[in-house]
Formats: C-alpha cells, structure tokens, sequence
C-alpha cells in the first residue's frame, strides 16, 4: 500500500499539460491508466520477485547455466534416436518356407535347387511365400523324376534369400499370418507417452526436477539400450512402451528444470537448441540405420552413448523455484550460491536472508486445482487443444509422406534437416512476434499445409500417355513439397509450444501441467491412426481442420509471456492479455493522465525502491540506465 500511495502523489504532482484544459468530469482516462498502472505494482508484490533479483545477481547465463544447456544436449539427441528407431526396423520381406528336410536326401543342392523342388508356383511363375510341399520318404531321383503335389503351410518357419539386412520381420518371422500391422507398434508407442506423461508430470512436481531426469535417463538405458537384447516381439513392444515413457519423462523434466534457472531470451534459445540436437538425432539414426546391417547392431551402437550420462547424478542441479515451493529453503539458498560460485559472483546474505517460505495453500497444489482452479482449467483446455491439433495434423503429414511411396530413409532424413532451419527460425519469429503470436502463425500455416497435402490428389503412375504420366509425376512432387513444408511449420510451432506451455504453469504444477498437455498430443496421433486406418479421405481432413480450428480460434485467448516473470503459484496465473511495455505504450490510456515516459519511469522507481528496501547493494541490479531512469523521474515530480 506504501507503494501505491506514493504512486499516486507522484502522478498527481505531475499532470499532463493537456489536462490543464479539460474540465473536472473527464476522470474515466486518468483512473482507468491509474489503476493499470497500480495492477502492475500489485503484481510486482504479490509476485515476490525476490528469487528473481537473486538470478540477476547469479547471471543470467553465466558458466553454470552454459553448462546447463550443454547438458540437455545429448539426452535429447538420443531420446529422438531412440523415439523414431521402429521407423526402420520393418523392412519388407519375401519370405519363403523352409525346407530343409530335403537336404536330407540330397545334402550337395543349391538353394535354387531346394526351392524349385519344394515350393509350389503361382499362375505367374513366381514362388509361394507360404505354402510349402509335404515331406516324403523318397529318395531325391524320385522327387526329381515325380515330383511332389500335396501342399501345406510352413512347417520348419521361413527363410529369406533376397534380404540384405537383418530387421525385425525375418528375426521373428513376422509373416504369413503373423503379420504385426506397423500401426498398432505407433499406436503402443503413443500408449507408452500417454502413461509416461501422466506419471512423470506427476512425479516431477512430487519428487523434483532432478530424481526425474535421473529416473528416466536410468529408465534409457535399461529398456533403450536393452532393446537389442529382447528374446521375441512381444518383449521388444513392452520394451518400446517403456522407452517412449522414458522419452516423454526426461522431457517434461528438463523442461520445467531449463524454465525454471534461465530467464527472458535465453529460455526460449536454450529450447530451441535443443530441439535442434532432437531433429540432428534423426539425422544420425537415418544414417545408423542405413549403414548397418542388423537391427540389434542399431540399437547396440545408437544406445552406447547413453552410458555415460550416469555422471549427471553428480552435476545436475535441482531447481531453486521447485525447493522453494516445497518449503526447502536451505537447499534452494545452497543451490543459488553453488551456481553463483560457478559463475564467480557473490550473492549478498541480506539478499538471501529475504527468502521467505511460502504458505501451505501455496504449497499444497495438486493435480485436483486443474479442475477446481478456473484460470488453471482454462489454460489447461486452451493449451490441450493447440497440442491435440499440433500432433494429430503432424502424424497425418508423416503418413501421408509415407503412402506417396517415398523412401523410408527419405523420409526421415530430409524432415529431420529441414527441421533444423525451422526451430531456428524461431529465433527471429519470438523476437519480433513474441509467443502467442509465433504460434498462431506457425499453427495456421502447418495446418494450411496439412489439408492441401490431404485433399490434392498424389498422382498414379503406370499412364500409358506421356502427358498423363508427367502430370502424375509433377502433382506427387507437388504433394511431397506441401507436404515436407506442413512438417516445417509443425516442427516450429512444436518448439514454440513447449516455451510458450512451460512459461504459462505456475512452479508447483509446471511438470503436471506439461504432463496433461503432452496426453493431448498422444490422443491427437492415436486419433489421426485410429483415422487413417479407416482408409476414409474425408475423416482425416476433418479431425485435422476441425482441430487447427478450434486451437487457432481457443489460443487467442492466451496471455503472453514475454518479458513477464514465472508464475510459482496459482495466484500467479490470472489471465494476463498485456504486457508492461503494451499497457504503458497504449495512448488512448495514457494520454490523459501521464506521459509514456513518466510511467515507465514510474514503475522503474518502485522495482528500484523495492530492491533498495530488501537490501540488496549489488551493483549488477544497478545499472547505470537504471539509476538515470530514477534520475529522470525524481526529477520530473515537483520539488
């Protein structure tokens, strides 16, 4: 209250000049930038900002927060490495029976010989894969001479003369009749992220940010680097469900960690980065995949690396927000002054000493408040149908690029370059658009994509005439190009949702929040599989509009987060549609009161007075910009 008081002497001895002509009934304008302006005090002290004074006096990115980053790198590498490793582990195969009981009768025959003696033909020449003919008791000159009539499905399992690689269909006979439909695999991989992000949103807010990245790195390399080692198929989809809950688990973990220690900018490059290294895993499982023979032999080589992250028990911090919330104040006061060493600065104890508890609503938060909460229940909706319609449209764009009969390697490897550019990209559209506004744009445009690619036709080749086939050939182009731009966009709006997503939770249920958006986008692919199985083109085309629609449309209503400072509890997240530079750059709402200038000053002063008054004397939060804006300002109020 000593804050808006004085507030408002400071206004009132400085009036605009224009003021000094109107009469006294034109009060709407002054009371209504007034209370704006007091909203924003109000703000700063329910906030608490303190913690945020004490990152200041850290560094903003320093050495440990460099290091930090640095440390997201690798794990995210290899959880992309080990998220799209089934994509090339179904290779088609001819298989045909094995007969080697004729063997007996005739050891010195080639395996042209065996086959064009047991195996039965087709119409058209070729061989049976699988149907075999019946045993007999004959020497092999009979068999010759009669040949063999009585057929019957494989006894001895399969054999495979034209493959060159080893996958999983010849390791466990996936074929005649136990086929495993490549889509029901996608469709427990998604099982497997809906669970994990339940749980390790879940758990991330229980236990910390640090024993969940510990967890799931630990979860990694048990079923990750395990898989090579699976004995049957059954085995190696229970050990992908584990993987992809490891996956999803390490990323909400290090998300609500990266938010939590960097601030304004460096937040959003750190994010962005990092999927960068996701898209260059890609990138390296494409070229693993392609240059090595045997499906174990990818998982061997590709997981290795994995090892040696069990070294992040011993570097990885724990975010001071989250032991704050929790009522760990030493540990949160320790932490601050570790990662202030590093970056060899000092923090002031009076400074530290102004660390405060706080109180046991705050930190009593559960999973309950996202029902009960009706700022928490809408943000939540808001974010869950922008992430639905982000994953549902991008499995789409993948299916579709994948039925245009591109190559499987293609298919992964130029997506996974060109998803480069696009999360950079994002630099520039944050800067210049800030969050809301990047995503809408990059959402409306991938969804743009997503229905041309869905509703133009690909193009059939085989045209006897020359025209027909080159315009098939030119529109399948046409369709892969819209498509590969489709995926383009959904990559960046899936970088800026995380930044975005992640800075709209408050700390006590950031994780658990991530968690429940992140359900949203496994419910959108298992919607877009559920879909395109039906081999129905006009469902697909719905779901996908009709969700881009109501996200584009519901994503308006979100507050932005530029420049704003990280909601901790739930007092912390009423709607917010307007930044401090927007409010006080507004003329209509400024121009009858006080001057843009002077406001900005004024609220400058009162963070300044405000600092002054915790006792802080640290000359990294005294810039000399700011001790000239207090200059000005004092100097502006009348003596």
């Amino acid at each position: 209250m000593a804050k808006e008081n004085s507030l408002k002497i400071e206004f009132k001895s400085h009036p605009h000049p224009r003021n000094l002509h109107q009469h006294d009934g034109a009060e709407s304008p002054r009371s209504c930038s007034l209370d704006i302006l007091l909203q924003r005090l109000r703000a700063i002290d329910a906030q608490d900002d303190k913690l945020a004074n004490i990152m200041d006096v850290v560094g903003e990115f320093g050495t440990f927060q460099r290091r930090l980053v640095a440390l997201n790198f690798i794990p995210t590498f290899l959880a992309s490495f080990f998220m799209f490793a089934d994509t090339f582990l179904f290779t088609p195969q001819k298989p045909y029976c094995n007969t080697s009981w004729i063997l007996a009768v005739g050891s010195n025959l080639t395996e042209a010989e065996q086959m064009n003696l047991t195996l039965p033909r087709a119409p058209n020449g070729s061989f049976l894969t699988c149907l075999m003919y019946m045993p007999v008791e004959w020497n092999l000159d009979s068999i010759i001479q009669f040949g063999l009539n009585h057929t019957d499905s494989c006894q001895n399992g399969w054999i495979y003369p034209e493959a060159k690689r080893r996958s999983l269909i010849n390791e466990f006979d996936l074929v005649c009749g136990e086929e495993t439909n490549k889509e029901i695999v996608h469709t427990i991989f998604l099982a497997g992220l809906l669970t994990g992000a339940f749980l390790f949103g879940f758990i991330t807010d229980k236990l910390g940010r640090y024993p969940t990245i510990l967890l799931s790195l630990l979860e990694l390399v048990i079923f990750g680097f395990g898989t090579a080692f699976v004995s049957s198929f059954n085995q190696y989809i229970f050990f992908r469900f584990c993987v992809s809950q490891a996956v999803v688990g390490y990323a909400i973990g290090s998300s609500a960690l990266l938010t939590e220690w960097l601030m304004g900018m460096h937040r959003a490059y750190a994010f962005i980065l990092g999927h960068c290294f996701f898209a260059m895993g890609v990138v390296f499982l494409t070229g693993l995949a392609y240059s090595l023979p045997h499906w174990r032999l990818l998982f061997l080589l590709g997981g290795t690396p994995i090892f040696p992250l069990i070294c992040y028990i011993w570097i990885l911090p724990e975010s001071p927000r989250w032991l704050i919330m929790k009522g760990k104040l030493e540990e949160a006061k320790q932490m601050l002054c570790y990662a202030a060493g590093v970056n060899k600065k000092t923090i002031p104890l009076s400074l530290l000493d102004k660390l405060q508890l706080p109180g046991k609503k705050v930190a009593s938060a559960s999973i309950l408040d996202f029902y009960s909460n009706k700022d928490l229940r809408k943000l939540t909706l808001v974010m869950c149908s922008v992430w639905f319609a982000v994953g549902c449209n991008y499995y789409m764009l993948s299916f579709k690029i994948k039925e245009l009969g591109v190559d499987t390697y293609l298919t992964q490897l130029i997506p996974g370059i060109m998803e480069v550019p696009a999360r950079l990209c994002c630099i520039f559209l944050i800067e210049q658009l800030k969050r809301r506004r990047t995503l809408i744009v990059a959402l409306f445009q991938g969804a743009i994509m997503c229905f041309l690619s869905l509703t133009l036709p690909s193009g059939k080749d085989g045209h006897r005439l020359r025209w027909l086939h080159r315009l098939a050939t030119e529109l399948k182009s046409l369709v892969v190009l819209i498509t590969l731009l489709g995926e383009f966009n959904l990559a960046a709006s899936i970088t800026i949702f995380y930044i975005y997503a992640s800075e709209l939770l408050p700390t006590v249920l950031r994780a658990t929040g991530l968690g429940l958006v992140s359900l949203a986008w496994a419910a959108g692919g298992i919607s877009s599989l559920t879909l395109v199985s039906q081999n129905i083109a006009i469902l697909p085309i719905v779901l996908g509009c009709l969700s881009a629609s109501v996200a584009l449309f519901s994503c308006s209503s979100l507050p932005e987060t530029h420049d704003q400072p990280l909601p901790d509890s739930l007092e912390h997240i009423t709607p917010r549609t307007r930044s401090i530079s927007e409010e006080l750059s507004n003329e209509d709402v400024l121009s009858d009161d006080v001057t843009e200038e002077a406001a900005k000053n004024t609220i400058l002063n009162a963070r300044l007075t405000s600092i002054d008054h915790d006792g802080l004397t640290s000359p990294s939060l005294h810039s000399e910009e700011e001790k000239q804006a207090r200059r000005r300002t004092e100097h502006q109020a009348p003596a």
